[in-house]
């Protein structure tokens, strides 16, 4: 495959990682546009453990993209200093890093998250349970309130702010609703629904999916072929054929 971009995300990027904190990379890879023609259908994602990381190819990447989805989203707005591959085409995602918003799937895609993050927790959150389980509690829980918070900053300014202001605070309410306080979490999202219904976002109605698709054929024309062997010698043998006796 060939990574186009990627970089370090998760709750290193957030500001939330801890000591036992995993780092989790993330990134887009585009496989060989005549490999994509055969009949062996090809993974369109790639996930290893060791280092932890996620690989998405460009097709499905633009989907999830297209699609407002938040940690997807976070790729395009990393540091400088999170990067850890990128080509051209890959900075091409980055500088066109707005095309894939409208104001809807914002809303939508972080609200719907951050819903998810609750229902998981929801019930599971007495007290009473194991250190492992009241750990990946408090982790669903800053992350619901991570996803509202930059959800409406998304939805309000047209940008993704990926550090959060005061990561403490954050760790605090993951163990207060750890401990128990399911309603702390509960209250958050219908405060931040009539955040959304009360503020008119400068997002476009509508992502701009010719500039995606642009891209995307800029990357099935760069990487055509394969760059195996195996297609090295198909190449040559096609051109012996073609010499005159």
């Amino acid at each position: 495959m060939h990574i186009l971009l990627s970089g370090i995300v998760g709750s290193t990027a957030y500001g939330l990682a801890g000591p036992d904190s995993d780092i989790d990379r993330l990134g887009v890879f585009a496989a060989p546009t005549l490999a994509l023609l055969g009949l062996n259908t090809l993974p369109e994602s790639v996930v290893t453990s060791g280092p932890d990381r996620t690989l998405h190819e460009a097709a499905k990447w633009l989907r999830l993209a297209l699609g407002c989805n938040p940690t997807v989203m976070a790729l395009v707005w990393l540091p400088e200093e999170l990067y850890e591959v990128r080509t051209e085409l890959g900075h091409e995602l980055i500088t066109m890093r707005s095309s894939f918003l409208s104001a809807q799937r914002v809303r939508d895609a972080y609200l719907g998250y951050a819903t998810q993050q609750f229902r998981r927790l929801e019930g599971r959150s007495d007290g009473s349970f194991s250190a492992d389980t009241r750990k990946r509690t408090a982790k669903r829980a800053r992350h619901l309130r991570r996803l509202c918070h930059q959800g409406f900053e998304l939805y309000a300014s047209g940008r993704v702010q990926i550090g959060v202001t005061d990561p403490a605070d954050y760790h605090r309410f993951g163990e207060r609703v750890a401990s128990g306080d399911t309603e702390v979490a509960r209250r958050m999202l219908p405060v931040f629904e009539d955040a959304f219904n009360d503020t008119t976002s400068p997002l476009p109605e509508r992502p701009d999916q010719a500039a995606a698709e642009r891209w995307f054929k800029r990357v099935r024309r760069a990487y055509y072929e394969a760059t195996d062997r195996r297609m090295n010698w198909i190449s040559k043998a096609k051109k012996l054929e073609e010499e005159p006796a």
